[in-house]
């Protein structure tokens, strides 16, 4: 796989203060009684990773995806530089460094690509790349201490997904018969295409016309080419749609509520 780094640079501290002395009358005047600050570890520590946001990377297959990987940690004197390493299935493997913006943050950003990108190392996702990655850290601090800490963290990748539904006939007698029909697809980092998402779980769900939200009318498994296909009974007006909850290789999809009238 491939190197890629962006570095961004701040500086932040934090000042601790004197409590003010208090006098009563006729009474010996006492000392200013100083702030106890918190316990900062002598030695470094990495207390945990936040990737994306706290969201899963999600790539399509047109365009790059760029996502921040920030180091929590600490130290007496503070954390001064990191190295973010990335690993993934079938060897995936991504790595870059920064300075610290803060002494107990560390953000960096990684760039992957579902294309060939001549300006990346010619290196690219694979289908085979999508789950579960860790990160590896090695950070150094002020005072010249070096400490590495393996899986302080981890993230899905994720492939998109997309998904249709189509309800008819529109409008529609109440009491008569309804035909929502559907497709979920998903990106294909090997062919740069979206392909039916065959044997996976859908849930069919309505939306009233003056409700804000939607409830499960019935879950159906998406067939050879990912196509789905069901018939429910014209109760009242309304949107119906197709929810995919997603999994751990590709993310969550609901299509948009296509309404019928129900006359």
């Amino acid at each position: 796989m491939t190197r890629h780094a962006v570095v961004a640079l701040t500086v932040a501290a934090a000042v601790g203060g004197l409590t003010a002395p208090t006098a009563l009358a006729n009474s010996a005047p006492t000392a200013p009684a100083a702030s106890v600050p918190a316990a900062v570890p002598t030695d470094p520590v990495i207390t945990g990773v936040t990737v994306n946001g706290g969201k899963d990377v999600v790539v399509g297959t047109t365009q790059r995806k760029t996502f921040t990987v920030t180091l929590h940690g600490s130290d007496d004197s503070g954390l001064e530089f990191a190295d973010a390493d990335l690993l993934g299935p079938a060897g995936s493997f991504y790595t870059t460094d920064t300075f610290c913006e803060t002494a107990t943050a560390c953000t960096t950003s990684f760039t992957v690509d579902p294309h060939l990108d001549p300006y990346n190392d010619n290196a690219d996702l694979s289908n085979a790349n999508a789950g579960r990655w860790y990160v590896h850290s090695l950070v150094d601090t002020f005072d010249g201490a070096t400490l590495f800490t393996k899986h302080p963290g981890g993230f899905l990748l994720k492939r998109a997904a997309a998904l249709t539904v189509n309800a008819a006939p529109e409008p529609v007698v109440k009491g008569g018969t309804i035909t929502v029909t559907g497709k979920l697809t998903r990106a294909n980092w090997d062919t740069y295409r979206y392909a039916g998402y065959t044997g996976r779980s859908v849930a069919l769900q309505f939306r009233p016309k003056a409700g804000d939200t939607y409830t499960t009318v019935k879950t159906l498994t998406t067939n050879g080419t990912g196509n789905l296909r069901t018939t429910v009974k014209a109760a009242s007006d309304g949107y119906w749609r197709w929810s995919f909850a997603g999994t751990t290789t590709t993310a969550p999809k609901n299509a948009t509520g296509d309404f019928v009238d129900v006359r």
